[in-house]
């Protein structure tokens, strides 16, 4: 039991520390996760994180908090799912609060202005980094039919601006699918 309420406290310390030095966004977080759960803690496979990747940003509601809820209870069942939303959200409530005790100040100060100005430096490369990582795995997976989604999505978005909902709302149809005749085909196992 003892040993349970150990990885309980790391589960709510890496999460409350993630959320806390995380700026940008949820794939910025999603990154660091798959660093933490992934390749330092081995709490999770690499495959597991993209799933998890992949139903968080299908899902309403914010990717970190989302991500929290499947990592917590993968790991831990229910009280896993509790203990990562509260380590999630606990950071951004105390930051935000303290801001807007003192928005005013925050809005006028140049050094806070030039301060936010660097950092979208450092998310756009974090945000490049998932990008690659994951367009990586799905290089990895050699499947031409992913591939093509793949670069059909970027285009259907970069180029033409179409909705992010609507694509993933085809990507999920393409994908249940695909599902659907490898399972007709008696193939058996699903990549």
């Amino acid at each position: 039991m003892k040993k349970e309420h150990n990885k309980l406290w790391i589960l709510f310390k890496s999460m409350f520390l993630l959320s806390a030095c995380t700026f940008g966004g949820g794939f910025v977080i999603v990154s660091l996760m798959k660093k933490k759960y992934v390749e330092e803690l081995k709490w999770l496979e690499e495959d597991e994180m993209l799933d998890v990747t992949a139903i968080t940003q299908s899902v309403p509601g914010p990717l970190p908090v989302n991500a929290s809820v499947i990592i917590g209870y993968r790991m831990f069942g229910v009280l896993g799912s509790l203990t990562a939303i509260l380590g999630t959200i606990l950071p951004p409530m105390m930051i935000i609060s303290i801001i807007s005790l003192f928005y005013e100040q925050f809005r006028t100060n140049i050094y806070i202005a030039a301060a936010l100005q660097v950092m979208r430096a450092g998310v756009a490369a974090v945000i490049f980094d998932v990008v690659i990582n994951l367009a990586g795995n799905v290089l990895k997976t050699r499947r031409s039919l992913y591939i093509i989604m793949m670069f059909t999505a970027f285009a259907a978005t970069y180029l033409f601006e179409i909705s992010a909902m609507l694509i993933i709302l085809a990507c999920l149809g393409i994908g249940l699918i695909d599902l659907a005749v490898t399972l007709k085909k008696g193939k058996g196992t699903v990549k």
